[in-house]
C-alpha cells in the first residue's frame, strides 16, 4: 500500500507537523509512506494558460512534476494545512491548483489518472480560531482536488483553537482523536 501524505503547512514544528508527525511515524510502520513537504518545493501557479487541455500535463517545469506521478502511484493520499483566512495554506493551494493537469486528463481527455482503483483522500487542518465554517472552503477545494485526482474524499481530521506552535499537544482531544483517525484509514486500507 503506498501513502502520500502532502503538508501544506510553511511553518516547521507547527500544530499541523505534529499531527503529521504521528500520522507518518504510525502509518509508516504499516504502509509504505511519501511524506512531501509543499513548502520545501518551488511550485508556481497555475498559468491558465490551456496547454495541459491538449496533453493532460502542465506545461511548468519546476518541483510539480515530481509530485504527478506520486499522486498517480498513491492508493492514499492525505493532505494537511493550517487554515489561514477559512481556506488552505497558500502552498497547500499552489498544488491544488497544479492539479488542473489532472482536471483536464480526467475529463476533457478522458484519460485515466491512475491505474488504481478505489483510491481514497483525506483531508488534516489545523485552525486557530473556533467559526462555526471554518472548515468549508478547504473542504470544498479539498473534495474537488481529490475528484480531480481520481481519488474519493474518505475523511477529515480537523482541530480548532491551536494557534501557537506546540498549542496542539495541550488540545483535549490530541492525541486520541489522531490516532482514531489513523485507524479509519488502515481499516479502510484492511478492507479494500
Amino acid at each position: 500500500m503506498k501513502i502520500l501524505i502532502l503538508s501544506g503547512s510553511p511553518r516547521r514544528h507547527g500544530n499541523s507537523e505534529r499531527i503529521l508527525a504521528r500520522l507518518h511515524n504510525q502509518l509508516d510502520k504499516m504502509h509504505h509512506v511519501d511524506l512531501i513537504r509543499l513548502a520545501r518545493l518551488s511550485i508556481s501557479g497555475c498559468l491558465g494558460c490551456g496547454g495541459c487541455e491538449q496533453t493532460g500535463n502542465c506545461v511548468i517545469e519546476d518541483d510539480m512534476q515530481k509530485l504527478y506521478p506520486l499522486v498517480c502511484a498513491a492508493e492514499v493520499v492525505i493532505l494537511t494545512s493550517p487554515i489561514y483566512f477559512y481556506g488552505l495554506s497558500a502552498q497547500a493551494k499552489l498544488f491544488i491548483d497544479r492539479c488542473q493537469a489532472l482536471w483536464s486528463r480526467k475529463y476533457l481527455l478522458q484519460k485515466p489518472i491512475s491505474p488504481l482503483e478505489g483510491r481514497r483522500g483525506y483531508l488534516v487542518c489545523t485552525a486557530a480560531t473556533t467559526g462555526e465554517q471554518l472548515f468549508t472552503g478547504a473542504r470544498l477545494t479539498a473534495r474537488y482536488c481529490f475528484d480531480a485526482m481520481d481519488i474519493m474524499y474518505t475523511g477529515e481530521l480537523f482541530y480548532t483553537g491551536v494557534d501557537r506552535p506546540g498549542a496542539i499537544d495541550n488540545h483535549p482531544d490530541f492525541p486520541e482523536k489522531t490516532d482514531e483517525f489513523i485507524k479509519q484509514i488502515v481499516d479502510s486500507v484492511d478492507l479494500s
